[in-house]
């Protein structure tokens, strides 16, 4: 039975259906429960909102918006975000949905861990942010209701760990390429985890460059 929390429901539709079977054969179960929560955690603010959104887009960034992580989509020298965004183009290129909807998608899953940005825009973007903002980090906590958390939770559960769960699942799908976490949050996790761990610094960047001056 699909769950329905405050008129939100995963779409009925054979490209939803797919990106569920998908996801599903590709994340831990750790990461889809995770990736769904996202979808309704998302979809719920929008509501709350006002916004107007395409829910079959939604649920495709949501659902492939860690599957960077996986070792079947993880590049070696890309950005985790990248990687699952190209893994959410290669898909939706395949089910003929339009370049625009792909580029809103691609772009939802790029900028998931860049706070600040995807609020001012599409509502796409915005929620898929929302969305992992609010089940990783819990900072609208408090803008749902109880019956809301608790719906979600209930359908897609936290394991009991899950706070370290998922920073160890970061971890994993990272670990091989350090580099690319240089002036994102992902640094953290890796310096968390390695405490020998040096992590890019913009400033000397800037002082090595080839510029004499």
């Amino acid at each position: 039975m699909t769950l329905m929390v405050q008129g939100v429901s995963v779409p009925d539709s054979r490209i939803a259906r797919e990106i569920t079977e998908l996801v599903r054969n590709t994340e831990s179960p750790l990461l889809f429960h995770h990736s769904s929560r996202v979808y309704y955690f998302g979809a719920i603010a929008g509501k709350h909102d006002g916004l107007r959104f395409d829910p079959e887009l939604l649920y495709a960034g949501a659902m492939f918006h860690d599957m960077g992580l996986t070792h079947q989509h993880s590049s070696a020298v890309g950005r985790f975000e990248v990687d699952g965004a190209n893994a959410a183009r290669d898909f939706l290129r395949g089910h003929g949905i339009s370049q625009a909807d792909i580029d809103t998608v691609w772009t939802a899953i790029a900028l998931h861990t860049t706070p600040g940005i995807p609020q001012h825009m599409h509502p796409v973007v915005a929620l898929v942010t929302a969305g992992v903002e609010m089940d990783v980090l819990g900072l609208t906590y408090p803008a749902y209701s109880d019956a809301e958390r608790e719906a979600v939770v209930h359908a897609h559960p936290r394991t009991e760990r899950f706070k370290e769960d998922i920073i160890q699942a970061f971890y994993d799908g990272i670990k091989h390429k350090p580099e690319t976490t240089f002036g994102n949050v992902k640094a953290d996790v890796i310096a968390d985890k390695e405490p020998h761990f040096h992590r890019g610094n913009f400033c000397s960047v800037i002082r090595s460059s080839a510029w004499p001056s």
